[in-house]
């Protein structure tokens, strides 16, 4: 349902990209939300109106959740009061962002691999908790003016959709 509002509010077609679930996540060693991945299926990665980037399964690193997951546990940045995800452990994966430097991010647990919840945090680096999916929460960001402190709605940007593009190595 939500991630069909996505799709409804952006006006974009869904453009059935390809992923190796089973690879991603015994990389991760936990499972993704089923919502995220529908979400990569039908946008890849890219950025929603003009603001938010979502990231994805595209090759390369600008769009792709994998590279920068890798990216961020390579620099050992832990956070407080959460720290970076490690596989087996506890902690939180980026899959979103934008230009005002919002960070939306899953917190995952590997002793109980099928429950987590929305964390985000803004300039102020305040991790704020959101119970809900991931595509209720991007939803809500890009479309409900009320949705503070993260909706972007209020700055009228247009509903688009850009993709991100693949980088192919020859």
């Amino acid at each position: 349902m939500w991630v069909q509002r996505v799709i409804d509010f952006t006006g974009w077609e869904p453009s059935a990209h390809s992923v190796d679930w089973d690879a991603v996540e015994r990389e991760l060693q936990i499972p993704l939300p089923a919502d995220y991945k529908e979400l990569c299926e039908a946008f890849g990665g890219g950025t929603f109106c003009d603001s938010v980037s979502f990231l994805g399964n595209l090759e390369g690193p600008m769009f792709n959740l994998l590279v920068r997951w890798q990216a961020s546990i390579s620099v050992n940045r832990d956070s407080e009061p959460y720290p970076a995800y490690t596989p087996g452990g506890n902690g939180f994966i980026t899959w979103a962002s934008t230009e005002w430097a919002d960070q939306y991010c899953w917190l995952f647990d590997a002793e109980r691999p099928d429950e987590y919840c929305i964390l985000a945090r803004g300039d102020s680096d305040e991790w704020c908790r959101y119970e809900m999916s991931t595509s209720e929460f991007l939803y809500r960001v890009l479309a409900e003016k009320e949705f503070k402190p993260f909706g972007i709605a209020e700055y009228n940007l247009d509903p688009t959709f850009q993709p991100g593009r693949s980088v192919h190595r020859g």
